[in-house]
């Protein structure tokens, strides 16, 4: 039978105690030419012997001359009862550690159960960051082993560190993974200096870590010591190939107080930045998050909330759960006044116009991107909304010129020339002066 013959060949790769435990509970189902069928124990059995052993398997059957039989794996529950048996022969109930699984376990502290790739909305302002934080979650390198993630608060920097926890937990059980915040780290650091035990602490991340995670390293920001320790770390962990993801509330380069070699490590690998989301991928977030809490918002409900609510995600929710409480106590399928009355209690009564949001108001109204606003183009169909959106910044708020054409990554001269131009048009045009006049309108409702 080919299975029993791959076996010899591991007899003589593998040691005895690794052969006892990870090959010979492995039950052979099927087995011909083109396909080997194992049954394992369980999830976390047949996940351990993909990771580290299917190579050298696959490496016999090419031994074998049958390298073009594929392995398959399922879960045997039967053999799941047996290798327990023979696991506790002797009736120890010692729990004990398997060979080859690590000595030091993976340090995960209070992750969300929402905070899977599942539930990220992915938009123009966090894809990248999101599909970086899928490749060093699957292992893949391509995008480097280091990333840095630089977000504001409730822009779903957390939400992608979470992410990658969870999938490296549930898919490669045996990886040695460490997820805390910086302050933790510098507390944990901190209190084995004071009971002499740094050589524990060093030999916990230099010798026992496949994957770090660390979050808001901002905090780190005038603490020379544990900025030397992180830097060690970094430099440790590169050098060996490990997986590195670091998030702050600022880029490196715009940290104060930071060491030179700790910034110039921290921005080894890649930096993302998390922009607040554009009104698509808000309205995806409100449906999502309303799914959630077994809420029915129609389109309506969702717009306004996606109009009134920009760039803070945690704000988004905090508005859902409020109009899921409401409707509850109310019985009644919550409404726009009753979501006027949510918004109104989170940010206010008014809502202060500023370039950024009229920008993506009137972007939205002409179906062009935010992109398109801040871009070079002057098609006709990109510089009237952009010129459109300079003349109702500069009416409607209190914001310089300067500060009004940065929206638009322009100087203060475009944006006077584009007001210029709209209130001529609107003098000469009466369509464009209906137009601008709806717009404004709408604007302020």
């Amino acid at each position: 039978m080919l299975w029993n013959e791959v076996k010899e060949i591991l007899k003589h790769k593998l040691p005895e105690a690794v052969q006892h435990l990870w090959i010979e509970p492995l039950t052979c189902i099927k087995a011909d030419d083109n396909q080997i069928e194992l049954a394992c124990p369980d999830k976390f059995f047949c996940l351990w012997v993909k990771e580290n052993y299917l190579k050298i398997i696959e490496e016999s059957l090419v031994q074998l001359g049958k390298a073009s039989a594929k392995i398959n794996f399922s879960i045997s529950s039967p053999a799941l009862n047996e290798s327990r048996g023979r696991l506790l022969q002797g009736g120890t109930r010692e729990q004990l550690r398997l060979p080859a699984i690590p000595e030091v376990n993976s340090n995960i502290r209070n992750l969300h159960p929402r905070y899977v790739f599942e539930e990220f909305m992915v938009g123009d302002s966090n894809l990248l960051a999101h599909s970086a934080c899928q490749a060093i979650a699957s292992g893949d390198n391509t995008l480097g082993p280091s990333l840095y993630i630089n977000a504001g608060t409730g822009l779903g920097k957390s939400h992608l560190t979470h992410a990658v926890a969870h999938s490296i937990v549930n898919n490669f059980p045996g990886t040695r993974l460490h997820y805390l915040t910086a302050p933790q780290f510098s507390s944990e650091m901190v209190s084995r200096i004071r009971s002499n035990s740094m050589d524990v602490f060093k030999d916990k991340y230099h010798n026992h870590c496949d994957v770090l995670l660390i979050e808001d390293v901002q905090s780190l920001t005038g603490k020379v010591k544990t900025q030397e320790e992180l830097n060690e770390l970094l430099d440790v962990l590169m050098k060996t190939g490990k997986r590195i993801i670091l998030t702050g509330s600022t880029s490196p380069r715009e940290l104060s107080n930071i060491d030179d070699g700790f910034r110039s490590r921290m921005s080894a690998g890649l930096i993302s930045t998390i922009n607040p989301p554009d009104l698509k991928t808000s309205r995806l977030i409100i449906k999502r998050k309303a799914v959630n809490c077994n809420l029915l918002l129609d389109d309506e409900l969702v717009e306004y909330l996606a109009q009134c609510i920009r760039g803070d995600i945690r704000t988004l929710e905090s508005a859902i759960v409020g109009l899921k409480a409401k409707s509850s106590l109310l019985k009644k399928n919550p409404d726009l006044a009753m979501a006027k009355e949510i918004v109104a209690e989170i940010i206010g009564n008014t809502h202060e116009l500023s370039a950024e949001l009229i920008r993506d108001f009137i972007a939205h109204q002409f179906k062009v991107s935010i992109q398109d606003m801040r871009s070079k183009s002057r098609k006709k169909m990109i510089a009237f909304p952009r010129q459109v959106s300079m003349y109702l910044a500069r009416k409607y708020t209190e914001q310089g010129l300067a500060e009004i054409g940065k929206a638009f990554n322009r100087d203060h001269s475009t944006v006077l020339h584009s007001v210029r131009v709209i209130s001529d048009a609107i003098s000469r045009n009466g369509s464009i002066r209906g137009q601008v006049k709806l717009l404004a309108e709408k604007l302020k409702k």
